[in-house]
């Protein structure tokens, strides 16, 4: 039998809380209601959402109110609104919030190109910050990372769907934002992981990345005029760990490393590359590129065998602090942490 979508809603209403604070993370609870910038899940504080009152009628737990606009809804639309889908998927994605048996049998309209900017953009919105997840269980003991992950372009998803040969999986995940030079997402990263998040999934390739790679990345930190760019995620919040005002770009691949677009303005770019026979090549590439646009380029070398995440874990920080004070620009040694908290 079908729940009534009047049911759903006060479900939802019941649940007022949880739901905004899974789909509307850019917001904050005050006293007795959720206060973001709007329905889309913008920063901000025009939109109150009511989390107690009644399951319905005036007054209702779940009803919200744009200040700004006069538009006003209920649960259901938040859903809706925030992952850009049918009020008829909108609704099975609240069974799925509420752990309530789906009635679905075909959906109503045609999902968006598999591996196109817009389905990148729509996982990325249906994720929730990355603190406190497996996500950051990850990165922080197993990857070894001490920088901060409360950053844009970082967020999880407990149940990302993995498809193989024979249908498809739900497994928790990172995702990761690509973005473009604008800061417009193109592209998401994911990477699958373990229930735990100790370990990768054991999948055969456990990094996948949809959606327009080429000449972006994953961004962490506002550029000026210096930037540190490299390969692999980790290898980047392992710089961004050693020099936490560095900010910096993952390209996702040794072939997008090559193909990076570095952003106008840039004075001075570091490629932070690996020992392998592809990150040298990327990086060479990248530096012909950027020099032939007028930037200097330096390369941040790891000192072990592997890469900078293999070193931030094997290495004391004084050690690779010292080795990367050699490899920095004069005009950039004020990015080295003070003596005092290198090690920390």
């Amino acid at each position: 039998m079908t729940l009534p979508i009047r049911q759903i809603a006060e479900r939802l209403a019941q649940n007022a809380e949880a739901v905004c604070r899974h789909y509307l993370d850019n917001g904050r609870k005050s006293g007795r209601h959720w206060i973001v910038g709007d329905a889309y899940n913008t920063k901000g504080r025009s939109m109150f959402v009511r989390l107690a009152g009644p399951t319905y009628g005036p007054g209702a737990a779940g009803k919200w109110t744009d200040a700004a606009s006069g538009e006003h809804g209920d649960l259901l639309d938040i859903i809706a609104l925030t992952l850009n889908i049918s009020l008829s998927e909108a609704r099975e994605e609240a069974l799925r919030f509420l752990s309530l048996p789906s009635t679905a049998r075909k959906p109503e309209h045609q999902p968006v190109a598999r591996n196109s900017s817009q389905a990148a953009r729509r996982l990325f919105a249906a994720s929730m910050p990355i603190t406190y997840t497996p996500g950051e269980t990850y990165l922080r003991r197993t990857r070894g990372i001490t920088c901060s992950l409360v950053v844009p372009a970082l967020r999880f998803h407990p149940r990302c769907y993995h498809l193989t040969d024979t249908g498809r999986m739900e497994l928790p995940a990172i995702i990761a934002a690509i973005t473009d030079n604008a800061g417009d997402i193109t592209g998401v990263q994911r990477l699958y992981l373990a229930p735990d998040g100790l370990h990768k999934a054991a999948i055969e390739e456990p990094r996948r990345s949809l959606g327009d790679l080429l000449g972006n990345a994953i961004r962490i930190g506002a550029v000026t005029d210096v930037l540190a760019a490299g390969e692999g995620l980790e290898t980047m919040l392992s710089i961004r760990s050693l020099l936490p005002h560095m900010p910096v770009v993952a390209c996702a691949s040794a072939n997008h490393l090559g193909l990076f677009t570095p952003p106008p303005g840039l004075k001075r770019l570091y490629i932070a590359h690996d020992h392998g026979r592809a990150g040298v090549a990327a990086a060479e590439q990248l530096r012909a590129v950027a020099t032939a646009a007028g930037v200097a380029v330096g390369l941040l070398t790891p000192p072990g065998k592997d890469d900078w995440n293999a070193d931030l874990r094997a290495v004391a920080a004084d050690v690779l602090h010292r080795l990367l004070a050699h490899q920095l620009a004069r005009e950039d040694m004020s990015i080295l942490p003070a003596p005092s908290t290198a090690s920390s």
